[in-house]
């Protein structure tokens, strides 16, 4: 680990398929205060037979100490370092034979935030993303711009309508910047819930993971 990239050298957990029998892997990012096998946990629902869930820890267990609706810059490095642990990430997955279309990222709060942040820096077809209560980084999220195609890759994002920590305008915006990417976005607004995942939310993301057996047949 170095002051640049301080993310760097921490664990990672899977759980589900091993190696050899993977056939669809889920990217699973922690929020803040979490831990990996925290979100490994979570993500159960979404291992169904084939799937490995594989989750990186963040240094200090958050992914960027300030805000995730302030400026980027005041991020940096943690945000560099932490693209760069979902990169490791993937690079692993690519040896293993998988492709990035059978690859879903699943996210809540801090993790729902890196999921779409390195997805939108690096635009193709993925398995799916599932991010929850977290969208892009920034104040501004709907002047950023992005380069390349999602090509049709599907996106969920959902926010429960009482969250008072995650800005369902900036989800929303996120939605839209994904869109313009060529993504297939569905929004969800839970109605009554805070700074949580549901047990919906949980089935609509096993349902994108279970499409990918789906589109084999």
């Amino acid at each position: 680990m170095t002051d640049t990239d301080s993310h760097a050298g921490q664990g990672v957990v899977s759980a589900g398929a091993p190696r050899g029998a993977a056939e669809a892997i889920v990217v699973a990012l922690h929020g803040r205060g979490a831990t990996a096998q925290g979100v490994v946990n979570l993500a159960g629902p979404l291992a169904h037979h084939g799937v490995t869930v594989v989750a990186p820890e963040a240094e200090r267990s958050r992914w960027f100490p300030y805000a995730t609706s302030g400026p980027i810059e005041r991020n940096e490095p943690h945000v560099s370092s932490a693209v760069r642990a979902v990169d490791r990430v993937l690079d692993d997955v690519a040896a293993w034979g998988i492709e990035p279309e059978r690859v879903v990222f699943f996210g809540f709060s801090q993790g729902a935030s890196l999921a779409c942040e390195y997805v939108a820096r690096h635009p193709q077809r993925y398995g799916g993303v599932a991010a929850f209560s977290g969208g892009l980084l920034g104040p501004d999220v709907a002047d950023r711009e992005f380069e390349g195609s999602l090509d049709e890759t599907p996106v969920l994002l959902g926010w429960g309508d009482e969250d008072d920590r995650a800005g369902a305008d900036g989800i929303r915006a996120t939605a839209t910047v994904f869109r313009e990417l060529g993504a297939s976005v569905t929004e969800r607004e839970y109605e009554g819930v805070g700074h949580a995942v549901t047990d919906g939310a949980l089935d609509a993301a096993a349902d994108l993971v279970a499409a990918l057996s789906t589109n084999d047949e």
